[in-house]
């Protein structure tokens, strides 16, 4: 069985806009390619539109239902599933015994970075709204991304805290966040997009929070905006 990630889930304020955006990158990746990156793209869609749990992010699908709705007998279903899962798109959180459907969720790390290149098709505005930056190399076990400076100063002490527990995350997700300064015992803290302040808010808002309160305990809460 294949080990699910940590669970990724489109929710938030603006969650409808990023459902549109993770659809249409999906489409015109698909649009794209040849006719078989055509067929397993225009699959994954009308399963999501038909099945996906968005909150959850759980797809609860028996072979024999997919098989219906993607016009194919039930061992294609197995090979087009097993194809998703292989390029990262499906990922298994349980898998099907003793007569229980399969639970999948999204990739959707993976997913947003294979559809990158076809962001600008759809629109500067798209891509603007899911551009995020992309880890530093990693060269064997050597990690490659710049370690924060320690330098006075809490956001610099927090970024390099962040840093210390996990290099890999860091660089994915908090090094291009900027210091904002306090507001009524919350940090600001600045996102270069509308997609990233969403994601972090989801899901590593908590971890932040914990971060920051632990370097300076006079911080209630963390507020993440978008950079202007």
């Amino acid at each position: 069985m294949q080990k699910a990630g940590p669970e990724r889930r489109v929710t938030g304020r603006n969650a409808a806009s990023m459902k549109y955006d993770i659809l249409s990158a999906l489409g015109a990746h698909g649009c794209a390619g040849d006719k078989h990156r055509q067929r397993v793209v225009l699959r994954l869609i009308t399963l999501i539109v038909a099945r996906y749990n968005w909150i959850a992010d759980e797809l609860m699908v028996g072979q024999r239902e997919m098989a219906e709705l993607w016009s194919i007998d039930e061992r294609s279903v197995k090979r087009e599933v097993a194809k998703l899962r292989e390029l990262g798109w499906l990922v298994q959180k349980r898998a099907s015994v003793r007569g229980r459907v399969a639970v999948h969720g999204l990739g959707l790390d993976q997913i947003m970075s294979v559809t990158r290149e076809d962001w600008t098709r759809v629109g500067p505005d798209l891509a603007a709204r899911l551009a995020v930056p992309e880890p530093a190399p990693v060269a064997g076990n050597v990690i490659t991304f710049p370690i924060p400076r320690t330098d006075e100063g809490l956001w610099p002490n927090v970024q390099a805290r962040l840093y210390q527990e996990d290099p890999n995350l860091y660089g994915a997700w908090f090094a291009a966040l900027k210091g904002g300064g306090l507001c009524d015992g919350a940090l600001q803290v600045l996102a270069p997009s509308r997609f990233h302040a969403d994601y972090l808010r989801t899901n590593f808002l908590h971890r932040l929070e914990r971060v920051v309160i632990a370097c300076d305990p006079q911080v209630s809460r963390v507020e993440i905006l978008v950079d202007a």
